[in-house]
């Protein structure tokens, strides 16, 4: 077959274009490195959130002194573990009557065992009206018992759990007993038994306290205080502790403390790890090789065990805080990780063409290192900074928690889940608020290393 002409064009075909409305320039606006990083890392909602609570927490420790003006070291015998409540308001109590013991005359107070089982003691009730001041039982008297023991709980008695032993009556004629300590507005379940060698069956009362607040505690509030007025004492959101202290001041004191150990820490060891290893990466040869031995010589040193040693040769005892050598053990064996990421950075690095060019126009190797290596490791040195911040915290809260750290009467959030963690089952609060913090600081500079390895790689930076 022969093939269809060409079809002729017109004149103007091969007439140029008019150059009104052409745009010349790129195609997308020039970004720099740290420009695109910031954008990408915008579109990370996770780091973005991580960063406002980093630096939510940062401003509870920096400002939160100025805010909540109460000494965290300041002890009230009278409201000790108290739980977070959001009322404050309570009403003034009467001053109860002196306490007397009700003895049945013409009984034996120690009989003698027979062997018999006692039976639960009979009548068993509240005198009077309770209250957190006190609470009064009174029971009938139990034929063979030559004492009693009374149990408290705050849940309903079962099998063969009756609460917490409240005290002991040591005489059998005796059926009463007072309870004044640290009583709080809920119900309690008492349980008395008779005992007479062995323990006989309980018998069970139960006893709702109505919030209130003594006379001789209302008038160091307000001075004036008479029984049945209402007064407001100070706001504790946070509870108290075992020793009455402010929880809320306590954790915002001990969060300057964690939080310096947390940044001081890991910033030092990050500078000499970034020193060592760019000199290592750059140079090469022998001083690689023996920049790198005592790097992993380092690396094989227990980190407990010379921490127990550098509290030793800066004499400090068993009961002082041991900031400075945490602080010191820190730095001169946490510094491994951040030389080994730099030396391999700078061995990608130091063959490029910039670093050539550079190295032919006369530059010497400190400037090459300074301006050009390092700055572009800075990616890769910010992400192991923000991942060993967390680290340096759990490590301050592991080591105050074991009494190696920040001890008593100094606040840290280790050392404060130390303190809470005795009495966990009864005052959970006092474990819980330290703990929390901790989980959700180290939860956030997590979720922000991730953020910030992903948007400071250029290599994404194709893939999206």
């Amino acid at each position: 077959m022969t093939p269809s002409p060409i079809p002729a064009l017109p004149a103007d075909a091969f007439a140029p274009l008019p150059r009104a409305g052409l745009v010349r320039g790129p195609s997308r606006p020039s970004l720099s490195y740290w420009r695109d990083a910031w954008l990408r890392l915008r579109r990370n909602r996770q780091a973005l959130a991580s960063i406002a609570v980093i630096f939510a927490l940062l401003l509870l420790a920096l400002v939160g002194p100025l805010l909540w003006r109460v000494d965290p070291g300041q002890t009230a015998l009278a409201r000790v573990s108290e739980r977070p409540r959001w009322s404050n308001a309570l009403v003034v109590l009467a001053e109860p009557a002196p306490y007397e013991e009700v003895t049945v005359s013409a009984v034996d107070p120690s009989p003698r065992a027979d062997g018999a089982s006692l039976p639960a003691p009979a009548g068993f009730r509240v005198l009077g009206e309770p209250s957190v001041q006190a609470v009064r039982l009174r029971w009938e008297h139990v034929p063979g018992a030559a004492g009693y023991l009374v149990y408290r709980s705050t849940s309903r008695p079962g099998g063969d759990y009756l609460g917490l032993p409240m005290g002991e009556v040591d005489a059998g004629n005796v059926v009463t007993f007072e309870d004044a300590f640290n009583l709080e507005p809920t119900t309690y379940w008492y349980s008395v038994v008779a005992t007479n060698r062995a323990e006989g069956r309980p018998a069970t009362v139960a006893v709702a306290l109505r919030p209130g607040i003594s006379l001789v505690e209302a008038r160091t509030i307000e001075p004036g205080a008479r029984p049945g007025d209402t007064v407001k004492r100070p706001w504790r959101p946070l509870g108290t502790d075992a020793l009455g202290r402010d929880l809320l001041a306590r954790l915002i004191a001990g969060g300057r403390i964690s939080l310096f150990i947390g940044f001081t820490g890991p910033l030092l060891a990050i500078l000499i790890g970034v020193l060592l290893g760019g000199i290592a990466g750059y140079l090469g040869g022998r001083a690689d090789q023996w920049i790198m031995r005592v790097t992993d010589f380092v690396m094989a040193l227990p980190f407990l065990l010379f921490m127990i040693l550098f509290r030793i040769a800066l004499s400090v005892g068993p009961s002082e805080s041991g900031v400075l050598p945490m602080l010191v053990a820190m730095v001169l064996l946490s510094w491994t990780g951040a030389a080994r990421l730099t030396r391999g950075q700078v061995l990608q690095l130091r063959e490029s063409e910039y670093v050539q060019a550079a190295r032919l126009l006369g530059a010497r190797p400190s400037y090459l290192l300074v301006r050009h290596l390092l700055p572009n490791t800075f990616g890769v040195i910010l992400v192991s900074l923000t991942f060993g911040i967390p680290s340096a915290i759990f490590t301050e809260a592991f080591l105050s928690f074991i009494g190696m750290g920040v001890v008593a009467p100094t606040p840290s959030w280790g050392s404060m889940c130390n303190d809470g963690i005795k009495t966990f089952l009864v005052y959970p609060h006092e474990f819980v608020a330290p703990a929390a913090v901790i989980s959700v600081m180290v939860l956030a500079f997590n979720l922000l290393g991730d953020g910030l390895r992903d948007a400071l790689d250029p290599r994404l930076r194709s893939v999206e």
